[in-house]
């Protein structure tokens, strides 16, 4: 298995991407590359052809970007078994579902409360050192709203890995061993 330490300058970015979900949003931060359409990047091109039409010099130096953006986002995220302990044995946290309303409707999970998009002050003035998950379809968008908070100063923000999708599958894996048992 191919892991971001194994980032080489003749990868593409794609396969980069694979690896290393977080070197697209390590790019647009340290070098503005990749955000927009021009400043972009094809999936075919390779890192050392991205660096250097965006007269990055220093081609290990990006490597050491994605490297620590990787690490970074993994310390970030957490699996939904570990919330659901969090749940069960009543810790308070604040677990807040940031995906739009219309989706919060199609599906849910009760105990998420959905994010106030009219009063972001309401987040930012918590506690520094509260325990916050943020969830939301896939696990990308929460990351990134995880990511935000802890470059913001907040200490124990996470994001639930794979989001509601992975919830609802952990929850069909119990209900599975739970009937195969009985």
């Amino acid at each position: 298995m191919t892991t971001a330490t194994d980032i080489r300058p003749e990868m593409t970015m794609e396969q980069i991407l694979a690896i290393a979900p977080a070197a697209q949003r390590a790019l647009f931060q340290r070098y503005h590359v990749g955000g927009c359409s021009s400043c972009g990047f094809q999936p075919s091109d390779t890192l050392a052809q991205v660096c250097k039409d965006h007269n990055i010099l220093d081609v290990n130096d990006a490597i050491k970007t994605i490297r620590i953006a990787q690490e970074m986002d993994t310390k970030l995220q957490v699996d939904p078994v570990e919330v659901e302990r969090w749940l069960d044995a009543k810790e308070d946290f604040s677990f807040i579902d940031v995906r739009s309303p219309e989706e919060i409707r199609a599906e849910r999970i009760p105990e998420a409360e959905p994010l106030d998009f009219d009063d972001p002050g309401r987040y930012m003035s918590l506690p520094r050192e509260r325990k916050i998950v943020f969830h939301c379809q896939s696990g990308v968008r929460s990351l990134d709203v995880a990511a935000y908070f802890r470059g913001h100063g907040f200490t124990s923000v996470y994001s639930m890995r794979g989001g509601i999708g992975a919830w609802k599958r952990r929850t069909e894996r119990d209900t599975e061993h739970t009937s195969a048992r009985a």
